[in-house]
């Protein structure tokens, strides 16, 4: 069969049982396609359903309407390449669960006024280039020790380390790709063994955050030109590619790569994409790559 309809559900819950299966596959059914029978990925967290006959999107609509309130999350996708040998990723929201510039604001005093900007950039409202220039103006002063005291702080978000892991033991390239700071992204790249991290930087003079960042700023542009760079550099294609991210200067990438996955994301950026995971943890993009529970690296 020519696609296949993955289900997903929170790991902490693990609910998905054979009901929700069969209400996918009726569905499934009743839109025009041909479902095969239910493939459990991992018991009671993902499962694989193939089909012929409808168009991803039409089996995907018609599945999310059939399990409208379930905490289960829907994706029909071509089977043909579906393993991806490339992984780039957003980091803040999304490898980690933190925002690291709102983190520092809350040191400096000027936690609320970032964190507004911070909301309206990710979810589009606002450019991400201008919205970053004056959220890190607000940290002008602030000693550049707190940067370490604000690492400390970094929560790694659940199935992170297996996404990395699990990719990387079957031979993919992994990047970090963040428009965040460096001086974070470094960090998180050597805990969770991303291959490479790509960043903006704080800038700090006589040890204190000047409240200006070295030029040029990594934005959505940036974020797909490092999709496509890194692509060409292994001799492959963004199609070869998984994308990940939350926010609007992610969505570039999400559009472009071949697999383009909304992580728990901000409204306008999920409404923009064919998948999107609202319920599982990152571990769910391995399972959208047909992985199985038993074959993970943690």
């Amino acid at each position: 069969m020519q696609h296949v309809l993955t289900l997903i559900t929170d790991p902490a819950r693990a609910d998905l049982d054979n009901s929700i299966a069969e209400t996918a596959r009726s569905a499934l059914g009743e839109a025009g396609g041909e479902p095969g029978p239910s493939d459990w990925l991992a018991p009671g967290i993902a499962c694989d359903i193939t089909f012929d006959g409808i168009a991803p999107e039409v089996a995907s609509r018609a599945v999310h309407a059939s399990l409208e309130g379930a905490a289960v999350d829907v994706a029909a996708l071509p089977r043909m390449g579906r393993r991806k040998m490339l992984l780039v990723s957003d980091m803040e929201s999304t490898i980690i669960e933190n925002e690291m510039v709102d983190e520092l604001a809350e040191m400096a005093g000027v936690g609320a006024q970032v964190a507004e900007v911070t909301r309206a950039a990710m979810n589009g409202e606002i450019d991400f280039r201008p919205a970053l220039r004056q959220r890190v103006a607000l940290l002008a002063g602030l000693p550049a020790s707190e940067l370490t005291r604000a690492a400390d702080s970094i929560s790694f978000m659940p199935g992170a380390f297996a996404l990395v892991y699990t990719m990387r033991a079957n031979g993919a390239y992994t990047a970090l790709v963040s428009g965040g700071f460096r001086q974070f992204s470094s960090i998180v790249r050597d805990r969770t063994g991303f291959d490479s991290d790509f960043a903006n930087e704080i800038e700090i003079e006589n040890e204190i955050l000047s409240g200006r960042i070295v030029e040029p700023i990594v934005g959505k542009d940036a974020k797909l030109e490092a999709l496509h760079r890194i692509s060409q550099e292994f001799g492959y294609r963004a199609d070869d590619a998984v994308a990940v991210g939350d926010g609007a200067n992610d969505l570039p990438m999400l559009l472009d790569a071949g697999l383009g996955v909304a992580f728990r994301a901000k409204p306008a950026v999920a409404a923009a994409t064919k998948v999107r995971i609202d319920h599982g943890d990152l571990t769910a993009l391995l399972y959208l790559q047909g992985y199985r529970q038993d074959e993970f690296v943690d």
